[in-house]
């Protein structure tokens, strides 16, 4: 761990407090069980940071930055298509079911098994309409998610329907000289 002087002030701060908190336990033998009680913090807590301020010193009991920070948990390309795939299966399986497989081929192939959370996420992202035509099958699908409106009427003449087609409209030219007899000659 690095030295106190490289941590931010909030960080000082919260190993301070750590540190008032274990100083009896430290400095005047008293008992865990009775400063994790005073404290209200569990008893394996007290004794966790009493060791790590025994091998660290005050840098010690500053809580660690998440080395992940920054970074987006997700599933590897060939787990995320195999977990889709085990989710997408008809009967559907539980999740802790497709955690349980994800993790088994995971160790399989020699990559770190992923977290219940992350399999949870990635089976909650598929769309409900894939999972609802593969789960309950097309007509179940259709009903749901199909674009057709469809109404229906309560009473007779609530809804009246037209069809209506574009006419073509032809003009012919007609000559005047037929049709009409010259006016005014005579």
């Amino acid at each position: 761990m690095d030295g106190l002087a490289s941590l931010d002030q909030s960080a000082r701060e919260t190993a301070l407090e750590r540190f008032q908190i274990i100083q009896p336990c430290l400095e005047q033998d008293r008992s865990l069980s009775v400063i994790a009680k005073e404290a209200g913090i569990p008893y394996r807590t007290v004794h966790r940071w009493i060791s790590r301020y025994r091998q660290f010193g005050l840098a010690g009991l500053a809580r660690k930055p998440r080395e992940d920070r920054g970074k987006r948990r997700a599933l590897p390309p060939q787990l995320l298509e195999i977990t889709e795939a085990l989710a997408l299966q008809s009967p559907p399986m539980p999740i802790t079911a497709i955690h349980r497989r994800v993790c088994k081929v995971a160790e399989d192939i020699g990559s770190a098994p992923p977290s219940y959370d992350i399999v949870y996420q990635a089976v909650r992202r598929l769309p409900p309409g894939l999972l609802t035509l593969a789960h309950e099958g097309k007509k179940a699908y259709t009903a749901v998610f199909d674009l057709v409106h469809r109404r229906e009427a309560e009473r007779p003449n609530e809804i009246w329907q037209a069809d209506h087609t574009l006419l073509d409209i032809l003009l012919q030219r007609i000559d005047q000289t037929l049709c009409f007899p010259q006016l005014g000659s005579g």
